[in-house]
């Protein structure tokens, strides 16, 4: 179903700025059988870096936030195609965003469409600075629908909750086969990011680019990620002990004393392996180091738990399984079938 999101960028620098536009329009992202999916609302897309400073520069306002970044996300069963998906995108940029400059950019490297908008924070008409609070992002997000709608695709209800389940439903596993479970399609983009993440704020920041939000905090056991189109799964839901809160922040704490390097393949036996298996090490190394916290708990890492991750896996690369006994190991998860 069709959503939009607002992404929260801490970071308001220029160079912040560069990095998002730069990361949106990347062609790996964006280029589809040939043709670019980038656009431009008041803008060129291969300029609009400058165009924005030059904006900025025109109407002496540099300083504060430098842009917004939201996020259109559009539902698989929809079957709209790049090119309208893009387009769509600019005709929700020019009506909400008249007079400022937009950068739209399309990106199909994930199980659904979504676009990328990146908005100026100063008017190119008249140097007025722009502002949002949640009135004007539940605006955008009704005009979101009312596009949506004339275009007769899905959009997502007013009031929407979402059950909370620990183990894989005989529904979600089909829906797994089929490629359109959305908790599969989480696990899938978890997976890209943690090939990316040395620490917890890029692994958040890299999710938050592609449209989710990371409900993260010290004082709370768990951690919520919320999907582009408003599912909300805790990380105890996602049937992979990889994604824990205490195994993420070990593996983040693992990454920074070993110098990880962003980019790598995920080892066949899988990320908590190194942690799990070097553990004793690295609690001496923590020990002696100064002013360093307790670290949490060792993560137990077994060839079952293994196994199962390696299944779900194949599902979340759209991937049917040979049978599932693959996942249905020892840790208790059962879907109630056979096959």
């Amino acid at each position: 179903m069709a959503t939009f999101i607002a992404i929260r960028n801490v970071k308001q620098t220029r160079g912040a700025m560069a990095g998002a536009m730069g990361y949106v329009a990347k062609d790996e992202k964006t280029l589809w059988r040939g043709i670019s999916l980038v656009a431009g609302h008041n803008c060129v897309p291969q300029s609009s870096y400058i165009e924005f400073l030059t904006t900025k520069k025109r109407f002496h306002k540099t300083e504060g936030r430098q842009f917004y970044h939201f996020v259109q996300s559009f539902a698989e069963g929809d079957r709209l195609s790049p090119q309208m998906a893009n387009a769509i995108g600019v005709e929700l940029a020019e009506k909400e965003f008249p007079d400022f400059e937009v950068l739209v950019a399309t990106h199909i490297d994930t199980g659904h469409l979504h676009n990328h908008l990146i908005v100026n924070s100063v008017s190119c008409v008249d140097g007025r600075k722009l502002h949002q609070n949640t009135a004007d992002l539940q605006h955008h997000r009704d005009v979101n629908d009312q596009i949506c709608m004339k275009y007769h695709l899905s959009v997502l209800p007013k009031s929407q909750k979402h059950s909370r389940k620990k183990r894989m439903e005989p529904g979600e596993y089909q829906a797994g086969l089929r490629g359109d479970s959305w908790k599969l399609e989480l696990v899938f983009v978890l997976n890209q990011a943690l090939r990316e993440a040395e620490d917890k704020e890029s692994f958040i920041e890299w999710l938050e680019r592609e449209g989710y939000q990371v409900k993260w905090s010290t004082n709370r056991k768990h951690i919520t990620f919320i999907t582009p189109e408003g599912y909300r799964c805790r990380d105890t839901s996602l049937h992979d002990e990889t994604f824990l809160k205490d195994n993420l922040e070990y593996l983040f704490l693992y990454r920074q004393l070993t110098n990880f390097e962003p980019g790598r393949e995920e080892p066949s036996c899988g990320w908590l392996y190194g942690v799990t298996y070097n553990a004793e090490a690295l609690t001496r190394y923590m020990t002696q180091a100064m002013d360093v916290p307790d670290p949490p708990p060792i993560p137990v890492w077994t060839e079952s738990k293994q196994r199962q991750r390696e299944a779900l896996k194949k599902l979340a690369h759209g991937q049917r399984l040979e049978n599932i006994q693959d996942f249905e190991e020892d840790e208790g998860y059962s879907f109630g079938m056979s096959m």
